[in-house]
């Protein structure tokens, strides 16, 4: 029996939206638990209801009108347990129980106002005078309100943009409380859960740190296991877990694509095998990764490429040790998020990670993904709980094909290098400014652009540089981070000083969305 299953929990319903994780995620930070089920699934669990103290409707890509791409139960609205509708699934409540939903005239795209109308346990401390800056993305609306519904709030796009049942205990909220753009966002889901669903806190990383090491010991057996590990935040804790799980059992194998940070193969080695003493197998194949992906430009091809020899290598080694059965990888929510739909639904596919859509369809190693619906900073978490030192804990996110999706165009030995120095004085200038741990994630890029400049007075004719760092929670929303202008001449002057082949530095000030953190 699995540790949740005696838990009460909030059942989060999945239409396809690429923020479902994050309304999991926020629910978890409250101390609650929760589980996503997709729409297209719901009917055919077993048991759905067992300790299902309120139900959540997420947003998706869909129109409620298309009735053979939506597969609802209608009943789902009438079991006595609270429901919050959000967004697509404001909608879905508000057709389902009588009101009308249609194409907006105006759709509304970002920040919004919305203004209270009437005062509602739902959003008790969740306007200031009346007002509430939240985010909207949407280009559907209810226009028709369903029977013994009131309106709760509206906004200048959507005057039905908070309603509510309260005898049905049926609530529904056209914008996106579960983004941070949502400032008091956090606020409607709290009121949800305590108010409303009546739950008490039983949820904690200690909770699970305990559960993924009796799972991992379930799942592995008595078998051998290799982990890919690469230094990161998420294979370091994967790394930990399974020493913690299972002993001896485990190797650990740290493959230098030739793609990696600077001098960042020594210092794993360091690391893992000297001062941690894991067993761990360190494989030189620069020379075939950059082999295979010579002349390649398409990014989802370098991912799979990667992906497939990371394999094959793994797989090679795994003969050599005997008796390996299984292939042990920090794999994360967000990348399965961006690269499939986990749950069955109409997620939209954004990029495919080279360890989620970027492996083979056959191979001969099972995985083992622990960490796989946990979020950057839970696993950053978790691994204070096995006793991980911070300077791992709070390493930038690093993608596991490295230096390959921050070269957009051909990658070439001479290009790497290049990058490897311009990252080195970039990250180092953050640590001696103070500036590393204020910051999410940053990197510096070689964009596949040449540009004239003016160097001792000669021409120069040389590659253009971009820095991006930004601020973020979760990994699945983030917005830039807002250097000096001091700080920003002093990095640009060290980049084109010291690196031979860089006359240009540019700065990357765009979200995410519409962005992606990464370039490719």
């Amino acid at each position: 029996m699995r540790l949740e299953d005696s838990l009460s929990k909030i059942l989060i319903v999945d239409f396809g939206s690429q923020f479902t994780q994050l309304i999991a995620r926020k629910i978890r930070e409250l101390g609650i638990y929760c589980e996503i089920i997709s729409h297209n699934k719901i009917i055919k669990k077993k048991n759905l209801y067992k300790n299902v103290k309120g139900l959540i409707l997420s947003g998706g890509p869909l129109n409620v009108n298309q009735k053979k791409e939506i597969k609802f139960n209608k009943q789902l609205l009438h079991k006595n347990i609270p429901v919050l509708g959000i967004c697509f699934g404001h909608q879905i409540i508000s057709k389902e129980m009588g009101g009308k939903v249609k194409e907006s005239k105006s759709r509304e795209f970002g920040l919004v106002k919305v203004k209270s109308v009437k005062n509602s346990i739902l959003t008790k401390n969740f306007f200031t005078n009346g007002v509430s800056n939240v985010w909207m993305s949407h280009a559907d609306e209810v226009i028709k309100l369903p029977r013994n519904f009131k309106v709760v709030a509206k906004s200048s796009n959507s005057k039905l943009c908070i309603i509510e049942n309260i005898k049905d205990n049926l609530y529904g909220i056209q914008f996106h409380p579960e983004v941070t753009h949502t400032k008091k966002g956090k606020i409607i889901l709290k009121n949800f859960v305590f108010n409303i669903c009546k739950l008490k806190k039983n949820w904690s990383v200690k909770n699970q740190k305990s559960k993924l090491i009796k799972e991992i010991r379930n799942q592995v057996g008595d078998s051998k296991v290799i982990c890919a590990l690469s230094g990161g935040v998420d294979s370091s804790v994967v790394a930990k877990l399974l020493s913690n799980a299972i002993g001896k059992k485990l190797t650990c194998i740290f493959v230098n694509t030739g793609l990696l940070r600077k001098n960042e193969e020594c210092q794993v080695v360091n690391t893992f095998k000297k001062r941690f003493k894991i067993n761990l197998i360190y494989v030189n194949a620069e020379k075939e990764f950059l082999k295979k992906l010579k002349n390649v430009l398409d990014p989802e091809k370098k991912r799979k490429i990667i992906g497939n020899l990371f394999i094959k290598i793994f797989e090679k080694y795994a003969k050599k040790i005997k008796k390996v059965r299984f292939l042990a990888q920090g794999t994360l929510y967000p990348d399965l998020i961006e690269s499939k739909s986990v749950t069955g639904s109409q997620t939209s596919k954004i990029k495919s990670h080279h360890n989620v859509g970027g492996l083979p369809k056959k191979m001969n190693l099972k995985l083992v993904e622990p960490l796989k619906y946990l979020f950057k900073d839970e696993v950053r978490k978790l691994g204070l709980e096995l006793n991980l030192n911070k300077e791992i804990i709070s390493r930038h996110p690093f993608p596991g094909p490295g230096l390959a999706i921050r070269m957009p165009g051909i990658i070439t030995k001479d290009k790497i290098k290049i990058l490897k120095e311009a990252d080195y004085y970039f990250v180092k200038s953050l640590k001696e400014n103070n500036l590393y741990n204020k910051i999410w994630q940053a990197y510096a890029a070689l964009l596949p652009v040449k540009t004239v400049g003016v160097m001792g007075d000669n021409r120069t004719y040389e590659y253009l540089c971009l820095l991006r760092a930004i601020t973020s929670e979760d990994g699945m929303t983030a917005d830039f981070f807002e250097f000096k202008k001091s700080f920003m001449q002093s990095i640009s002057n060290q980049i084109v000083n010291n690196i031979r082949g860089i006359n240009r530095v540019v700065y990357d000030i765009t979200s995410k969305p519409p962005s992606t953190i990464e370039l490719e």
